[in-house]
C-alpha cells in the first residue's frame, strides 16, 4: 500500500523532488492548477459545492488514462483536510482492506478525521474484494474514491455503485494538454523551467495529438525528449520533431487538420469512396485517423457521401453510414476504426447514383429563382371551420381511395406544375424506383385518357 511506502526511492524521492517523474511533478496542487474536466471541477460544480459544504460521499471517477483521476482524489483530500490512503486493487486483498479500515475507524475516533480511500484500478477488485468495502461506506468510516477505465455498471457491485456518485471524466482536448506541457516549460520549481528549452511548434503540435488526450503520456515524452537533447553554445536545448517523434516511437505523418493537407487528404476519400475504390478509400482513411484526425469528422463526411453520391442506389448506406458513426461514438477509439473500415468498404463497392443530389439542387434552385408561389388549396390543412369555408383542403384526392394508392400529381405550386426533380437511375435499387415511376405515370396518363 503506498500509504505505508517506505522504500528507498521513496525516501529520496521525497528529500529530492527532482528525481521523480516530470509527469508526477506537475500533478495539481490546487483545484485552479487543474486543467481540463471543467464539469466535475469547475466553480459551480456539483463536486466542488459538495466539498465546500463538507457533504463528500463516496466517488468513482470513470475515464482514459491520464485524465486526472488521481490527481483529482488528492485535490479532495486537501481541499478537505480528510486522511488520505492510496490502495491498489492490483497489489492488495481484503487482508489489506481489513488494515486500511482498522487504521480508519483509530483516527475517527482519535481526532475525529474521515478517511479518503483511493483505489485506483477497482474495476480489477472481485465481488468479495468489493463486498468488504460496504459496511464501511455505509457507516461513514470511509470516503471510497475509486478510479476505472472501465465502465462501472459492468465492474463494480450494484451495492457499492448505488452508494457512490460516478463522475465521468473525458478525454483531455489538445488545447488542454499544450496549457499542461506549456506550464511544465515554464515553472521553475516543479516544472522545466530552470532549463533553456525551444519546442519547435511542430513537434508541440506532435507531442499533443499523439498523446491522445493523456497528459502522462505527454509529460513523460517531453521529459525523455529532454533529457536526449543537449544544449546548444547557448545553453538552449532545441527539441525539434525528430526527438519528438523518437520520445513517442510514433512517426509525424504528413497532414494537418487545419491546411492544405487536411483538405487534400479527405478530396481524395471522398473520391476514391465515389471511384468505387475500397482499397485506395481505405487507405485515406488509415492516414487520416493514424495522423490523429477526429474520427468523427471522417464519419459525417461518409454520411453526406452516402447522400450525395450512393443516394437511393443503396438506401441501406446512409443507415451503415450512421452506424459507424454511432459505433465511434459509443466505444470510442482506436477499437472504433473498424466500424469506419467496414462502413467505407460498404461505400465503396455501393452502386452509385447522385440523382438525390441533382433533384435537390434543382429544387433549391427552383426556390431561389421563382419564389414563394402559395401552396394549392386542395393540398391546404383546414383545422377550423373558417378555413373550411374558404376552400381549403376542397378537392383533395386520398390516395388510399383510387387503384394502386395514386391519383393525379397536383401537388405543385400551379407555377411548378410540371418540374420534375427527381430522375432515379438504372443502377442498384435506383432501378426499381425508376420503373415504380414509370409504371405510375402510364397508370395516370391510362386514366386520364379514359377521362376525355
Amino acid at each position: 500500500m503506498e500509504a505505508m511506502e517506505g522504500d528507498l526511492f521513496a525516501k529520496t524521492a521525497r528529500a529530492r523532488p527532482e528525481l521523480r517523474p516530470l509527469a508526477d511533478r506537475m500533478r495539481p496542487i490546487t483545484f485552479d492548477e487543474f486543467v481540463g474536466q471543467d464539469h466535475i471541477v469547475g466553480k459551480d460544480s456539483v463536486l466542488r459545492k459538495a466539498i465546500e459544504q463538507g457533504e463528500l460521499q463516496s466517488l468513482i471517477f470513470w475515464g482514459p488514462p491520464g485524465t486526472g483521476k488521481t490527481t483529482l482524489a488528492h485535490l479532495i483530500a486537501n481541499a478537505t483536510g480528510y486522511n488520505f490512503t492510496s490502495f491498489s486493487a492490483v497489489t492488495s486483498g481484503v487482508k489489506e482492506i481489513r488494515e486500511v479500515v482498522a487504521s480508519a475507524e483509530r483516527n475517527l475516533a482519535l481526532n475525529g478525521k474521515k478517511m479518503i480511500l483511493f483505489v485506483d484500478e477497482i474495476h480489477r477488485f472481485n465481488k468479495a474484494q468489493q463486498d468488504a468495502f460496504l459496511p464501511h461506506v455505509e457507516n461513514g468510516t470511509i470516503v471510497l474514491i475509486g478510479a476505472t477505465t472501465e465502465n462501472p455498471s459492468f465492474e463494480v457491485i450494484s451495492a457499492l455503485l448505488s452508494r457512490s456518485r460516478v463522475l465521468v471524466l473525458e478525454k483531455l482536448e489538445s488545447k488542454h494538454l499544450r496549457e499542461i506541457v506549456g506550464r511544465a516549460l515554464e515553472d521553475r520549481e516543479r516544472g522545466l523551467g530552470n532549463m533553456k528549452i525551444r519546442l519547435a511548434p511542430d513537434a508541440l503540435d506532435h507531442l499533443t495529438e499523439q498523446a491522445d488526450g493523456d497528459a502522462r503520456v505527454a509529460l513523460n515524452a517531453l521529459e525523455l525528449a529532454v533529457a536526449a537533447t543537449r544544449p546548444g553554445k547557448d545553453g538552449v536545448r532545441r527539441i525539434g520533431l525528430a526527438t519528438i517523434e523518437d520520445a513517442m516511437q510514433k512517426k509525424a505523418l504528413l497532414y494537418d487538420k487545419a491546411g492544405e493537407e487536411h483538405y487534400n487528404i479527405i478530396s481524395a476519400f471522398h473520391k476514391s469512396l465515389r471511384g468505387s475504390d475500397p482499397d485506395a478509400a481505405l487507405y485515406w482513411l488509415a492516414r487520416m485517423l493514424e495522423a490523429g484526425e477526429d474520427p468523427l469528422f471522417v464519419a459525417r463526411r461518409m454520411i453526406r457521401f452516402a447522400s450525395e453520391d450512393i443516394g437511393n442506389a443503396d438506401p441501406a448506406a446512409l443507415s451503415i453510414a450512421v452506424a459507424a458513426k454511432e459505433a465511434v461514438n459509443f466505444i470510442g477509439m482506436p477499437e472504433g476504426d473498424l466500424a469506419l473500415a467496414q462502413a467505407v468498404i460498404y461505400l465503396a463497392t455501393a452502386p452509385k447514383s447522385n440523382a438525390v443530389y441533382a433533384a435537390y439542387l434543382k429544387a433549391k434552385a427552383d426556390v431561389a429563382e421563382k419564389g414563394t408561389p402559395p401552396v394549392p388549396m386542395h393540398i391546404r390543412n383546414a383545422p377550423t371551420p373558417l378555413m373550411d369555408q374558404l376552400g381549403y383542403g376542397k378537392g383533395y384526392k386520398y390516395p388510399h381511395d383510387h387503384p394502386d394508392a395514386i391519383v393525379e400529381r397536383d401537388y405543385l405550386p400551379e407555377s411548378l406544375r410540371d418540374a420534375r426533380y427527381y430522375e432515379p437511375t438504372d443502377r442498384g435499387f435506383e432501378a426499381t424506383i425508376r420503373e415504380r415511376l414509370e409504371r405510375w405515370r402510364k397508370l395516370l396518363e391510362a386514366r386520364k385518357g379514359k377521362s376525355q
